[in-house]
């Protein structure tokens, strides 16, 4: 059998826009809450921008210059561009159909979407003492001509085109646009629940923003660029220089998309067409308002409690919901937490005790994606001033976080940090804290280790595994790693974490080909964001054939193709997609010691051979189990989960008489029971009465 046949393999491309329509799925169930399902379909548009903004962006960019690198799949830049353009002129009529039911539904509840002219007489104007007071003088007419060229547009610029008449001479017409800027809202919010798009309050005072000119025809339209950088690192010697000149030509990016209003006049097509120099291919007609990412703004109304999910406090677990402070216990036991189940506040109290305690000496950390108003950097910024050695490795590759990363990195410096910029060639994307501190004559070292960013704001909603500890031996290992990030270095192996580009790969393939050596008692479980890398999907299709069972829980690309006669008759694939983003990495290997991994990475070539990331394994049985139960758990969704075909398309599970298990609501009720019954007896009773009530319920 030719495992490299590409029959066996899904295209990456078409496997995230099967995602994609997951989350469109969502938004589709009815036994989401309204808005939540509002919120699905912004998360479905702003999903879709960016892969407009970087793949489709990167697809025209081989097809340009006549590129026919491809992945295993074989598919050519030109196939998959056709192919993804037929996939989502064919969506767009699902998510049109979707948009108006919502907004039907919603009606029903007090909460309404009007255009300018379905308003009453009053409501009019109010709407229009808006429009004079806040829209007038922000908005910006452009006239198109010989004198006044067509101007620049932005990525994801919103703005109407307009073909005008002369009211004194109504055969003199000319074309017009009115940009409006993102500081605008998306939808005008009158008091009594009603939104109203911003682009027909504008269109309905097109004659104030031209006078003595009228509208003959006007559409709104929206521009997608390639936005993504490239940065040849070893052409500058500021690296942070470099960047913010990448962040200027994003904006200048060629357009790859344009989204327009479905009734648009083709006068106007074809005035922006000669204009924007896009293909027929890429331009979306829509009969609803453009930039489904502008919905948050609905879904975030207060006035309707009940059509949002039920709220979840994340609970503190013990022993850190004790008064001991956090290295205290960590002297005595190592701790794993599942955000957002259980709380982040110890991931930032890890930290900020840190920056105040007198006998720390030392902070190292790696920053992705921290937010804004970051607490776990504004204690790095304390500690830098109050003498502690702070180092940060602040990755300012970080796709759509870099301006974000900048500052934070700028304040970092100024507060006296150590900070680095990365890798030359590699991105960092491991997740590390290391605390130094003076206990008498010796040094006592902790570590923090994530599958996740530390951004508190996003641990409340992905699902992520924090692991902390003061192990010796995962203690000397992670200043190794720092050492290798702040110093020359060209390979580094470290002894008890794994560490891409030079070990996570070559451990993954070692760990699956000792499965496949026990045939079928071999047993794998892997949980996963994305699997794409060729070398990993081969070993897990030969140890398939040799009998070994391997559950994948994979949420977004997977070009494995399971259930393939005589290759992967033993591999099932699922994805979960739900009230939480899953992100954790999770691997289970049956017959290894120990048999649990958590990671930063994804089985993919990027993370594996072209990333800094940290695998690491966890011995402790306690903990091991805890991440075995969660694997376990969610094996058994059948309610959110989805599992893929061998065509490629996925089926939601259903309990069809069994019980029904939505692993995500499984688990809040896990930590409720669990926290409650900690407060009155031991922590391993508690846990056997949390598993008891749940299968009882």
């Amino acid at each position: 059998m030719n495992l490299l046949d590409p029959k066996l393999y899904i295209n990456r491309e078409l496997s995230w826009l099967k995602f994609n329509t997951r989350v469109l799925e969502e938004a589709e169930d009815p036994s989401n809450p309204l808005l939540e399902r509002v919120k699905f379909l912004a998360i479905y548009g702003t999903n879709l921008d960016e892969f407009y903004m970087i793949r489709v962006a990167g697809l025209k960019k081989l097809f340009k210059h006549h590129i026919r690198v491809t992945g295993p799949d074989k598919m050519t830049p030109r196939e998959q561009l056709k192919a993804i353009r037929e996939y989502l002129h064919k969506e767009k009529k699902r998510v049109e159909k979707d948009f108006f039911t919502l907004f039907e539904e919603l009606k029903k509840e007090g909460l309404f979407l009007k255009e300018y002219d379905e308003l009453e007489d009053g409501e009019k104007e109010r709407i229009d003492r808006y429009f004079y007071t806040n829209l007038y003088p922000v908005i910006v007419p452009i006239a198109v001509d010989a004198t006044h060229p067509f101007p620049h547009l932005n990525n994801l610029s919103f703005a109407l085109a307009l073909k005008l008449a002369d009211t004194s001479n109504p055969k003199n017409s000319k074309y017009g646009l009115v940009r409006i800027p993102r500081v605008l809202p998306r939808f005008v919010h009158l008091e009594d629940n009603t939104y109203i798009p911003i682009e027909t309050i504008v269109q309905a005072h097109i004659d104030s923003l031209f006078p003595g000119y009228h509208a003959i025809s006007s559409t709104p339209f929206r521009v997608t660029r390639n936005a993504d950088i490239e940065i040849e690192e070893e052409e500058a010697d500021d690296f942070m220089e470099l960047l913010e000149e990448g962040l200027k030509l994003r904006r200048k990016g060629e357009i790859v998309r344009l989204e327009i209003g479905v009734s648009a006049k083709e006068e106007l097509v074809e005035f922006l067409k000669s204009h924007l120099l896009i293909q027929d291919e890429d331009i979306y007609r829509y009969k609803i308002p453009l930039n489904l990412g502008g919905l948050w703004q609905i879904a975030s109304n207060k006035n309707f409690p009940h059509l949002l999910f039920e709220p979840y406090t994340p609970k503190v677990p013990p022993p850190l919901d004790s008064t001991d402070d956090i290295y205290t216990v960590l002297d005595n036991q190592e701790i794993l937490l599942y955000h957002p189940y259980e709380s982040f506040e110890p991931v930032v109290k890890f930290i900020a005790d840190a920056s105040k305690d007198p006998n720390v000496l030392a902070i190292r950390m790696t920053l992705y994606r921290v937010g804004k108003n970051s607490p776990i950097v504004k204690a790095l910024i304390d500690a830098a001033e109050s003498g502690k050695q702070v180092t940060a490795m602040v990755e300012l590759k970080a796709r759509f976080d870099e301006e974000n990363n900048l500052i934070w990195a700028r304040e970092l410096e100024k507060a006296g940090a150590h900070v680095i910029f990365g890798i030359p060639g590699f991105k960092v994307h491991a997740k590390i804290a290391q605390v130094i501190k003076q206990e008498g004559e010796k040094l006592k070292q902790y570590v923090h280790i994530a599958t996740g960013n530390y951004n508190p704001s996003t641990a409340r909603i992905y699902t992520d595994v924090s692991f902390f500890t003061s192990n010796k031996e995962i203690t000397e290992d992670a200043t190794r790693f720092f050492h290798f990030l702040t110093g020359f270095s060209k390979k580094t192996k470290l002894s008890t974490l794994y560490i891409s580009p030079f070990q996570i790969k070559p451990k993954l393939l070692e760990l699956i080909q000792a499965e496949k050596e026990k045939g079928t008692k071999g047993h794998i479980i892997a949980k996963m964001n994305s699997l794409v890398d060729q070398d990993v999907i081969v070993a897990l299709y030969q140890a398939s054939m040799a009998g070994v069972k391997i559950d994948l829980i994979v949420r977004g690309i997977c070009c494995l193709r399971p259930k393939v006669e005589g290759v992967s008759e033993n591999i099932e694939v699922i994805s979960i997609v739900g009230k939480y983003l899953e992100h954790a990495r999770i691997f289970y290997f049956k017959h290894s010691n120990p048999k649990i991994f958590i990671s930063s990475a994804d089985w993919m070539p990027r993370n594996l051979e072209r990333r800094i990331e940290l695998m690491t394994p966890i011995f402790n049985k306690e903990l091991s189990n805890k991440l075995l139960d969660i694997l376990s758990i969610q094996l058994k969704d059948n309610v959110k989960a989805r599992v893929l075909m061998p065509d490629g398309n996925y089926v939601k599970r259903t309990p069809r008489g069994k019980r029904a298990i939505n692993s995500q609501l499984w688990m809040e009720e896990y930590a409720k029971i669990f926290y409650e019954n900690s407060q009155k007896s031991t922590t391993s009773k508690a846990k056997r009465l949390a598993l008891r009530l749940l299968k009882e319920s």
